[in-house]
């Protein structure tokens, strides 16, 4: 069944790390990015990727490599935000031996790795400026020089950038070169957040169900209520937030359905305080511990739903007084309700 509902509306991409990856979607906004990319990846264009994080920018650009000439040469990504401003020249350039302390052999910066395929650059606005005429030179010239060598090396690479930033009003402020935002923007593609393709919701659910479904064994549905809590929700980390909350609702039903107290939404739901007191996401690491998870969240909604009468929430939950006082305390739910009476 759930084959026969993404049936034209997954495309697959080569794998990476053993984990299987796809754009998945059908609805219009979706899918004028989508021809947009395969338009340009029969050129060698430049392409800036606009989007939120978690729409599946970097998805889209490999779509891009994996549909242009350059498909069977290397995808080299590189996530500006992640690397201190000290190690990015080196990491896009490479250095030769001695070219600082510690440097005592060579390598190879990403734009060699990704010499006659394209290299994404991720995160662009979060680029130093020192580093943006770095970069510029590199594109204009079409060739780098490794840090601490003399030798100019020529590349032949395929540059895509993505950000979640307004680069324009970034130019404006003056920290994004004006020269550079034009060289990177040949071509704009506007990747939208899920809560502008919620009709893409269904199909991504039933996507990420497949997948961990079939990783775990099990067979799972999910419910009319639950349909509707994910298909109300604004998503603010969009289809990663999206993919997140159904692995775990997949490890935490107990009965092939899921249902609303599976989903473990961060905003805009009673669920937050949950998490929260938890300390963060709660990560799970067997089944013993997802089924205490699961009962200490079954129990805390009882409690809010019931307005902390306990014996009310004893009764829906179907356990005694006594019972529930001994999970309350062994969760360390009091904690909870004090602070939710101090917030209220």
């Amino acid at each position: 069944m759930i084959r026969d509902i993404l049936e034209g509306k997954v495309i697959e991409l080569p794998s990476k790390g053993g984990k299987r990856r796809a754009l998945v979607g059908a609805s219009p906004a979706f899918r004028r990015a989508l021809e947009l990319a395969r338009k340009v990846a029969e050129s060698d264009v430049t392409v800036m990727i606009l989007g939120e994080t978690g729409t599946g920018k970097e998805l889209l650009a490999r779509f891009i490599h994996f549909n242009s000439r350059r498909r069977s040469k290397p995808f080299v990504a590189v996530h500006c935000a992640s690397i201190p401003e000290t190690l990015l020249e080196s990491e896009l350039f490479g250095y030769e031996p001695g070219a600082f302390t510690g440097a005592t052999r060579r390598k190879i910066g990403k734009f060699e790795l990704a010499d006659g395929g394209t290299l994404f650059l991720d995160e662009i606005g979060d680029m130093p400026l020192s580093m943006q005429v770095k970069l510029l030179r590199a594109l204009q010239e079409r060739e780098i020089e490794r840090v601490g060598g003399l030798e100019t090396i020529p590349v032949d690479v395929r540059v895509i950038a993505a950000t979640n930033k307004n680069l324009l009003e970034e130019v404006r402020k003056g920290s994004f070169r004006n020269d550079l935002y034009y060289r990177l923007s040949t071509v704009p593609i506007y990747l939208p957040p899920l809560r502008e393709r919620r009709e893409d919701i269904p199909l991504l659910v039933e996507y990420f169900i497949r997948e961990i479904s079939e990783e775990l064994g099990v067979e799972v549905s999910v419910s009319e209520e639950a349909m509707e809590m994910l298909m109300e929700y604004p998503w603010p980390g969009n289809v990663r937030e999206l993919e997140n909350v159904v692995q775990r609702a997949v490890v935490l039903q107990t009965d092939g359905v899921i249902r609303p107290e599976h989903l473990w939404l961060s905003e805009g739901n009673p669920m937050r305080l949950e998490i929260e007191a938890m300390g963060g996401e709660g990560r799970i690491t067997d089944l013993k511990s997802a089924a205490k998870e699961a009962e200490k969240r079954a129990i805390i909604r009882a409690l809010i739903a019931n307005r902390w009468n306990k014996t009310k929430a004893a009764k829906q939950l179907g356990i005694s007084y006594r019972a529930l006082m001994y999970k309350i305390k062994e969760y360390g739910i009091r904690e909870l309700e004090k602070q939710m009476a101090f917030n209220d």
